[in-house]
């Protein structure tokens, strides 16, 4: 039973971690990601990109957590 939350857990966080990671784009603004022409301008990151950033990191966490949890159950 705990192993298949575990992996349905897994899967989750994996399908949201690479829809984060493609949603970044260096080197440009977000409305690059939908089709827009952004410059070559490298600022940091502000608003939503700097939450969609953190977001990437908690999940990448959260996965590798679930990844030995599955390994140890």
């Amino acid at each position: 039973m705990t192993i298949d939350i575990l992996a349905i857990l897994q899967i989750i966080v994996s399908i949201l971690l690479i829809t984060g990671v493609l949603l970044q784009q260096r080197g440009s603004a977000m409305g690059s990601a939908f089709g827009q022409e952004g410059g070559a301008f490298y600022g940091s990151r502000r608003g939503i990109e700097k939450k969609i950033f953190w977001a990437t990191v908690t999940l990448g966490a959260l996965f590798i957590i679930l990844a030995v949890l599955n390994l140890i159950f």
